[in-house]
């Protein structure tokens, strides 16, 4: 499959509040796995940042997409970009065995979907940063007596994800707090609240200021329904994107290699045209000199 082009449910916003949404799309390349492999000990948020810096044409008008781009898109969009270039590299069906939740069941359940089923929510209000107002309950009061309801706040990023990855399966609360602190733009007349602030907010508080969070982001649903044919109860399903994505793009460089000394050896092709083939592609490739060598060997047999 060559490029896609397809929508954000959210959309870069640019300096002049220009909100760019339609993306051109590459394919995997042999080059990425070759980047993968290199860089497995990487956490994911980073690598993500990485694949689509080097996957994406370009956002809008915006070409080439530099790093600081793919870092500032939203979670969402780059939830929903990874799916698209899963889809434009192997296709949309998945196929995954996982284990039955329930306690006195646990048996292997085979579950199968498309792409296409996961329910994408696109933002109304699209912009570069949002405002809300506090209920009376959960205004914020400073350390003077002043009552700040306002808050202005923009929507978690790639740049985000980098900065708490590390932190969040340590300390949770933590993560969160900080996650607060880098979107949290104003509260009331201060600009950019620091982390005495952000932490001296009422549980209250950040609830609202996350609930509005969430219902002004773009939204991909990754939780799957799914049934057990053993003990026949439903469940759901998280789909981890991000393990499920590089888990299954992972090689190891030999084994890459090898197939580039394959294909070399009997097309004659260069490195360079092997390797900016898409898996799918060079795997064909194979499996169809594959075939013809055995066929030839039965004739001569």
């Amino acid at each position: 499959m060559s490029k896609i082009i397809c929508l954000l449910p959210g959309g870069y916003v640019d300096k002049d509040e220009v909100v760019h949404r339609e993306v051109e799309l590459m394919p995997l390349s042999g080059r990425e796995e070759e980047f993968l492999a290199e860089n497995q000990g990487r956490e994911s948020a980073s690598l993500v940042t990485a694949i689509l810096t080097r996957c994406i044409r370009r956002i809008g008008t915006m070409s080439p997409v530099s790093e600081e781009v793919a870092r500032n898109l939203v979670v969402a969009d780059r939830q929903y970009l990874l799916l698209k270039l899963r889809e434009v590299t192997f296709g949309n069906q998945i196929q995954a065995t996982i284990l039955c939740p329930w306690p006195n069941c646990g048996k292997r359940v085979d579950i199968d979907f498309s792409l296409k089923d996961i329910p994408v929510r696109e933002s109304k209000d699209k912009g570069s940063m949002y405002t809300m107002e506090l209920s009376p309950d959960a205004a914020f009061i400073s350390n003077h007596g002043e009552v700040y309801r306002e808050v202005t706040f923009r929507l978690p990023n790639g740049g985000d994800q980098e900065v708490i990855s590390p932190i969040i399966s340590k300390n949770e609360a933590r993560a969160l707090t900080m996650l607060l602190g880098r979107c949290i733009l104003s509260i009331g007349t201060v600009k950019y609240p620091g982390d005495e602030m952000i932490n001296r907010l009422s549980p209250m508080s950040r609830m609202e200021i996350e609930r509005q969070m969430d219902a002004v982001a773009p939204k991909i649903d990754l939780t799957m329904g799914a049934i057990c044919p053993e003990c026949g109860r439903e469940f759901g399903v998280p789909f981890d994107l991000h393990e499920f994505f590089f888990g299954e793009l992972r090689t190891s460089r030999d084994l890459l290699y090898r197939e580039v000394h394959y294909l070399a050896y009997h097309y004659h092709w260069s490195e360079q045209e092997i390797m900016e083939m898409p898996r799918v592609k060079r795997h064909k490739y194979i499996e169809v000199l594959a075939d013809e060598i055995e066929r030839l060997n039965n004739a001569v047999c």
